[in-house]
């Protein structure tokens, strides 16, 4: 039997998927610890309904998900008004030279994931499934560039990209803490730690207050953004090139909030964006993840095993040698090690839990609180959105 539902019908069923993963987290902490998304929990219990359904040939649902390309749109649009250049430029050098380390490391990732892929004998594209879209891109980014991947000719590649991510979130949130510990301990660099100034955070936490009268605004600024976004995704798809449908509004987006910070015309609401951007977000995951077809990870079984053990690996030295000896080399290296496990391969939560862990048992790091954040929310996705086009359009 085949059942069809229509888009408000699908979107309903994604709401009650998103408070189904709500209570299971609230009800299981080992979902709380490891920050997974309330989405993928109730999602990933969907899907498997529907797998079991599907194997025995009892049910196939068929969803329609229009709103799920709105609601990622919405998403993405929330994350462009977070590229604020001001903030960047006022973090100083160790803030740039981090996030430089943090586009090396979206690079290493593809590169990785396309050489093991080509080892194993498969497609660079599939490869491309287990490198930066799921893992520093997280669930959001791998819902998004899954569809991109399968007009390419990749069969199951959503499945597999949200896969990954569900990988990621955990593996991160295992690795980030032991391996800040060890170098702590390691090196003494209890000695290094220094006491900085906070100024710019409690600034940041300023812009971020939230007012009720405010959300209306801030809808009609997320609006205004997608629609200059769709003149900008035209040009941009007189290159030839294959971009994602919201690259054009996180430019927009972009452009708005910093014409705001540098001339002081317009307000942007970036406490109610982001709110708005966050609703937006479970609900594209929701979609993304009911409509999973789990039975296309059979035939990638074992190689996503391989690709995704490389990924791992790859984080392990990557954050060890790399960014602790270019960050500095103590305490505030340490704690950025630790959030750089977190947001390189789930995100930027999942970094701020592992920086408490062990900010909680030693001192806080002002400096890594700072970098992690802005990098990790502000900057990150972006740039990764337009790595991952370059590579899809190189390949």
């Amino acid at each position: 039997m085949s059942i069809t539902l229509d888009m408000y019908q699908t979107i309903a069923v994604a709401v009650v998927v998103l408070i189904l993963g709500a209570f299971l987290k609230r009800k299981i902490s080992f979902l709380e610890k490891f920050c997974i998304p309330a989405p993928v929990i109730g999602g990933l219990i969907f899907a498997i309904f529907t797998l079991i359904c599907y194997s025995t040939g009892i049910l196939e649902i068929d969803f329609d998900d229009t709103l799920k390309e709105v609601c990622m749109v919405f998403f993405f649009t929330s994350v462009g008004f977070q590229a604020n250049l001001k903030v960047l430029k006022s973090g100083g050098k160790p803030l740039l030279i981090f996030l430089v380390l943090v586009i090396i490391l979206i690079i290493t990732q593809n590169f990785t994931a396309i050489g093991l892929a080509n080892l194993l004998g498969l497609d660079s594209l599939t490869g491309m499934t287990t490198g930066s879209i799921p893992m520093v891109g997280g669930h959001g980014t791998a819902g998004a560039f899954g569809p991109v991947l399968e007009d390419f000719g990749i069969s199951g590649a959503t499945t597999v990209c949200t896969a990954a991510a569900t990988f990621g979130l955990v593996a991160g949130s295992l690795m980030g803490g032991p391996i800040g510990n060890r170098l702590i301990k390691k090196h003494n660099l209890l000695e290094t730690i220094k006491n900085d100034d906070d100024t710019l955070l409690v600034e940041e936490e300023e812009k971020h207050e939230r007012h009720f009268s405010m959300y209306a605004p801030a809808v009609f600024q997320l609006i205004i953004a997608v629609g200059i976004g769709t003149i900008f995704s035209k040009l941009l798809s007189l290159t030839g090139m294959t971009f994602p449908i919201y690259i054009g509004a996180m430019i927009a987006a972009a452009i708005m909030r910093n014409i705001g910070e540098y001339t002081g015309k317009i307000t942007i609401h970036m406490g109610e964006i982001n709110d708005l951007g966050g609703i937006c977000l479970s609900l594209f995951l929701g979609i993304a993840m009911i409509t999973l077809k789990l039975w296309q990870l059979a035939d990638l079984a074992l190689p996503l095993v391989i690709l995704l053990a490389g990924q791992v690996a790859l984080m392990f030295l990557f954050s060890y040698i790399v960014v602790f000896n270019v960050m500095g080399r103590n305490y505030d290296a340490a704690v950025l090690v630790a959030g750089t496990c977190g947001f390189g391969m789930g995100a930027t939560p999942n970094a701020m839990a592992n920086m408490q862990a062990i900010c909680e048992k030693y001192e806080p790091s002002v400096k890594a609180y700072l970098i992690i954040p802005i990098v990790g929310s502000l900057f990150a996705d972006f740039l990764n959105s337009l790595t991952i086009t370059f590579f899809i359009n190189l390949l």
